[in-house]
């Protein structure tokens, strides 16, 4: 396909992922999650994956497809959030689970986008999270080194994209998915709108092309809310 990053289809754009990679999954809550991917990957039944995600969506939405397929063999994650799935998979040790702190999930994401193999940071000195890991002191105060992540693919969901991959993100649906973006392997991005070349205003852009290796038009988005909370009208 030479340089050609469009794809059809979430079919097309997932080839080659397969059991037991190490799969990035951009969102926070529901918000911004790669929705036709996530579908793709049930669909496609692979098993054992890893998962690098701030959390795994809820039962029946998001990542929380896989959980309930026990597609999921690792999540690395930041919290829980509203999945009792993941909970129960979690306390029961069905699933291997690294809660990390969500500061060091987006710079360990940052890390591999940059081609560091790992950074130094303060948070979770003394706690558990430093569990295993080397403790250096820099000018009087200790950091923990934390590796970069490892991933195969990076599955991100932007608001409009272009042929080249450039991307723009809307509001708090930004979130983890340019920094994963940078830091995939491969990195596969669906996108509300695939606008023609030359659309993007150039100060617009959030992520540039370079990054991204496949882009296809996503479909039927749900968009759902975990919680939503409303007032009553005077």
């Amino acid at each position: 396909m030479g340089f050609n990053k469009v794809r059809a289809s979430a079919a097309e754009a997932c080839e080659g992922i397969t059991s037991g990679m190490t799969l990035m999954v951009g969102g926070f809550g529901l918000c911004g999650i790669p929705e036709n991917c996530i579908t793709e990957l049930v669909k496609m039944g692979v098993k054992d994956l890893t998962c690098i995600s701030n959390n795994a969506g809820v039962d029946d939405f998001g990542l929380g497809l896989l959980l309930q397929q026990k597609q999921v063999k690792k999540m690395i994650s930041s919290y829980v959030g509203e999945n009792a799935e993941f909970e129960r998979q979690m306390l029961s040790g069905e699933l291997e689970v690294e809660l990390i702190p969500q500061g060091t999930l987006a710079t360990r994401c940052m890390a591999a986008g940059y081609g560091m193999p790992v950074v130094f940071t303060p948070a979770g000195v003394g706690t558990e999270v430093a569990e295993g890991k080397e403790v250096r002191e820099f000018k009087g105060k200790k950091y923990l080194m934390e590796e970069a992540f490892d991933a195969d693919f990076a599955l991100v969901k932007a608001w409009k994209g272009d042929a080249m991959g450039n991307l723009v993100f809307r509001s708090t649906a930004r979130n983890f998915n340019p920094m994963m973006a940078m830091a995939g392997k491969i990195t596969i991005v669906e996108v509300e709108e695939l606008v023609p070349l030359g659309t993007l205003d150039p100060d617009h852009i959030h992520t540039p092309g370079i990054y991204v290796h496949r882009i296809f038009q996503g479909v039927n988005y749900e968009k759902r809310i975990e919680q939503r909370t409303v007032r009553q009208r005077v």
